[in-house]
This record gives C-alpha cells, sequence and structure tokens, in this order.
C-alpha cells in the first residue's frame, strides 16, 4: 500500500512544497512495513519498547493531533491532569491516576490486539487525506495559536500553521529513520 498524498496543483507553491516534503517523509516510513504481516509489525526486534506498527500509528495520531491544532487552537491538545495529581508524579510515575490523552498515547506506540497492518495504513491515509484539506483550507500558514499549557511548552508560546507542517515533517522523518532500524532487526532489510 502506498500512501497517495500528493499537493493539489492549485495550491501555492510553499502549500505544495510542505505537503510534498511530507508526502515523502510518510512514503519513507510506510516503506518500512512493506511485505510484513501483522504481527511482524508489532515485534520489538531492539532493546527499545518500539515496533514498526506503533510507529506509524503515533506518526498518524501526532499529525492528527497537531493538523487539530491548526484548526481549533489549543483545546485541541489539552494536557490536564486527574484531579490531585501533579507533574511531578506524573513525571515520576507515581501518578495516582493517569489521563486519557497519556493513556492514548502510550497505546499510539503499540499494536494492539485486533489491529491490522491494513487498518494501521489506512488510518494514516485517511489523516494524510485530512492533512491535505486543512492546509489548502487555511487562509494563510502564518495562522497562529498559543500552545497548550504543558510542561514541555514554554510559557505563552505560539505555533503557526507553517511551523506545525515543519514539525510534522520533522517527526515523520525521524520516525521513519527509527522505524528503518526496526526493519533490519527484523529482516535484514532496509526502506532505502
Amino acid at each position: 500500500m502506498t500512501m497517495t498524498s500528493s499537493p493539489s496543483p492549485a495550491l501555492d507553491g510553499e502549500r505544495a512544497d510542505l505537503l510534498a516534503e511530507l508526502a515523502d517523509a510518510r512514503a519513507a516510513l510506510i516503506r518500512t512495513v512493506q511485505g510484513l504481516d501483522d504481527e511482524q509489525i508489532a515485534e520489538r526486534p531492539t532493546v527499545s519498547a518500539l515496533c514498526l506498527g506503533g510507529l506509524v500509528k503515533h506518526v498518524a495520531s501526532t499529525e492528527e493531533s497537531w493538523l487539530r491544532f491548526v484548526v481549533e487552537g489549543p483545546s485541541a491538545m489539552a494536557f490536564d491532569l486527574p484531579e490531585g495529581v501533579t507533574w511531578e508524579d506524573f513525571a515520576a510515575g507515581t501518578a495516582s491516576a493517569y489521563p486519557q490523552w497519556a493513556i492514548d498515547r502510550q497505546n499510539d506506540f503499540q499494536v494492539l490486539p485486533g489491529e491490522t497492518l491494513a487498518g494501521v495504513l489506512a488510518r494514516y491515509e485517511e489523516v494524510a487525506a485530512r492533512t491535505a484539506e486543512v492546509v489548502a483550507g487555511l487562509r494563510d500558514l502564518s495562522v497562529t495559536h498559543p500552545l497548550p499549557d504543558a510542561p514541555w511548552n514554554e510559557p505563552g508560546a505560539e505555533r503557526s500553521a507553517r511551523r506545525v507542517l515543519i514539525h510534522v515533517i520533522a517527526e515523520t522523518t525521524q520516525h521513519a529513520g527509527h522505524a528503518d532500524i526496526l526493519r533490519e532487526a527484523i529482516d535484514g532489510q532496509t526502506s532505502t
């Protein structure tokens, strides 16, 4: 299965270039799972807890979340903690309860029972199509929102749609490199 989310010819040059670069990064990631079965995408062949299917799920979820941020602003990425839990508890792993967003993020790195390669790739294609739709519909790539409150975000920091796209490209490319190492550990093949 290959992802075909090439930019529309009606897009301006910058949007077309950003979407083309993101499509190339996605293609590099997708190549790492080609020819594998559902069991292989769940394998953890290195000392890391990463698996190929989990990396694809994580990248799709990250892209989806950031593009929701572009449309909705910081409410699309709320990092609320349960009552009585502090960021120190959360970071130390001693929290009495964990927020759903953290559980979901952890599950994104895993292939859960019943998940298949076909399903993971279909979801990623849906995310890619939605990204292209959002980018095409923006009045300007300079549309900016404040980042949500979280310890990893500088207070008062903002991100433009342009910077979000650059971040998503970087994230996808970084994880494509991780995926290439995992694929080589599974069967000796690389995507390059």
